[in-house]
């Protein structure tokens, strides 16, 4: 299975982190997107939207990161305990995936990409949106070991991968305690933590170098 992607990305890690728990051998194919790599028209042909990640499974192509996680799961899952078949466990699941897609994520790509890509200054107002999110996670996780009923989900792998992007920045998780319980237990049971981990390392790296040149 081809596998476009960039280290850096939270999404991308976040089908990493789910191939390896479904056993998924990656084809890793990374694209550098301040050269511009997925605009090449040999990768635009292959996702007119030229965004990452993408996947190509034996000529099934797929992009947008939390489609592709349902898609390992229930294609390649020994069982459908990360991705549950039960609709009102599937619906929650499903809930937690698009506020991460459209709140929490959302805020933290608005307000860390401008700084790190385009050397923009910090915006007050979109870290209130950042706090905030990590606000409504504490709250979802009051009295709760994961994001979605009482096992590792798709939904814990897709937070997990946005929100250990947060130590780049030195953003303090303990601040929100639910939050900091869940992180803790969710690098001991997620497979492909460590991978996610090292990734998240060499892109702190890079942007304190980035900065530091600035």
């Amino acid at each position: 299975m081809d596998f476009y992607y960039l280290s850096a990305s939270a999404p991308c890690r976040s089908v990493l982190m789910t191939a390896k728990a479904v056993g998924v051998e990656l084809n890793k194919k990374e694209l550098n997107l301040l050269e511009g790599e997925h605009l090449k028209p040999e990768f635009v042909k292959i996702n007119p939207q030229h965004t990452i990640p993408t996947i190509v499974d034996d000529g099934f192509v797929l992009w947008e990161s939390r489609a592709i996680l349902s898609y390992l799961v229930e294609k390649y899952g020994k069982d459908d305990s990360l991705y549950p078949k039960d609709p009102q466990k599937r619906a929650l699941i499903n809930q937690r995936l698009y506020f991460d897609m459209g709140t929490l994520y959302k805020s933290s790509a608005e307000y860390y990409y401008p700084q790190y890509m385009h050397n923009k200054p910090a915006d007050p107002e979109a870290f209130k949106k950042v706090e905030a999110a990590l606000e409504l996670l504490n709250t979802f996780l009051e009295g709760q070991t994961f994001v979605a009923g009482d096992h590792l989900t798709i939904a814990d792998i897709s937070i997990l991968a946005t929100v250990s992007t947060f130590a780049i920045a030195d953003l303090q998780i303990s601040d929100y305690p639910n939050v900091d319980k869940w992180y803790a237990n969710a690098q001991k049971v997620t497979p492909g933590w460590e991978e996610n981990w090292e990734a998240v390392l060499e892109a702190k790296k890079w942007f304190e170098a980035k900065k530091n040149a600035q």
